[in-house]
């Protein structure tokens, strides 16, 4: 079996070094971040914190060298899916892509690109510490599903289940992966933009009691929004969130560190794939509006003289 992941950030990094300690998998990386990619081919990639491991996957930065794999794992931040999922494509023509992005769309795009698409989720998170060098700073479930426009056959879904699970990541497959995704989604839109904005980790945002309650009222919209869907959530986000302030207290969410290293964020396709679908739905978010609303200026304050 090969699997290549595509975008070595930190989550398509924590896949990848753990998918690389298979025997009978051959592991790719791809990523445009040249110091990562060399650092990687000339140490190993590792792994920090809740995992202490060097795996070493095939790296590259170059897309024409990716050959053809059997499974893909898309783990780049989702404004930059559609250039990703475009460079590598030919590399999946007989395979099957699964994103594992933040936010909603993300399937959408890369289904325009490939015949075969596993809606993904993950919880394991953490920060590039230097380059080849990664803190996992959360674990948590891998839940995959096929894309319901255009699905990969459920064998295909339980054979990335499997390969994940035999590489330590606790992955469930599933025939309907939308309730774990959106769990996630009004998880992740309920408490990234507001570290963002804060600059408080998250367990320091759930202690403040003004923005732990800004928090729920995000969540309530998400769970509007999902249940005009016909989406039944897997699990409570709130409690999820109340369960990541004592077990990943001081983690800063990935929109914090974007925000610190004055990087774009996802807010598009998590408080704005919200605001979306809410639309489509005739569910007023006005929550999950400001909050993008608020993000995409602070976004644009950094192009300003100073």
């Amino acid at each position: 079996m090969r699997i290549a992941v595509i975008g070595c950030g930190a989550v398509g990094s924590i896949f990848a070094a753990h998918l690389a300690q298979l025997e009978d998998a051959e592991v790719w990386a791809y990523d445009v971040d040249t110091a990562h990619v060399d650092a990687i081919n000339a140490h190993g990639l590792r792994l920090s914190g809740q995992r202490d491991l060097t795996g070493w996957p095939r790296a590259t930065g170059h897309a024409d060298e990716l050959p053809p794999c059997d499974l893909g794992i898309v783990a780049t931040k989702s404004y930059v899916t559609e250039p990703a999922i475009r460079a590598v494509a030919a590399s999946f023509a007989d395979g099957a892509v699964c994103s594992v992005q933040n936010g909603v769309g993300n399937e959408e795009v890369i289904a325009g690109h490939v015949a075969r698409v596993i809606r993904g989720t993950t919880f394991p998170a953490g920060r590039i510490l230097e380059p080849g060098h990664v803190a996992m700073d959360t674990g948590g479930k891998v839940w995959v599903g096929p894309f319901e426009d255009q699905p990969a056959r459920m064998d295909e879904v339980e054979a990335l289940a499997d390969a994940l699970n035999r590489a330590q990541l606790d992955a469930l497959a599933m025939t309907d992966a939308r309730g774990a995704q959106w769990t996630k989604v009004i998880f992740n839109a309920a408490t990234n933009p507001l570290g963002a904005l804060t600059g408080l980790t998250h367990g320091r945002l759930c202690e403040l009691p003004a923005t732990r309650e800004l928090a729920s009222a995000l969540v309530a919209e998400g769970r509007a929004v999902a249940e005009a869907l016909g989406i039944e959530l897997d699990s409570d986000p709130d409690e999820l969130i109340d369960h990541a302030a004592e077990v990943a207290y001081e983690h800063q969410a990935s929109m914090l560190q974007d925000v610190l290293a004055e990087r774009a964020t996802e807010v598009d396709a998590l408080n704005g794939g919200i605001s979306r679908f809410g639309d489509e739905g005739g569910v007023p978010t006005p929550m999950n509006r400001a909050v993008w609303a608020l993000v995409q200026g602070l976004e644009r304050s950094w192009t300003q003289p100073r």
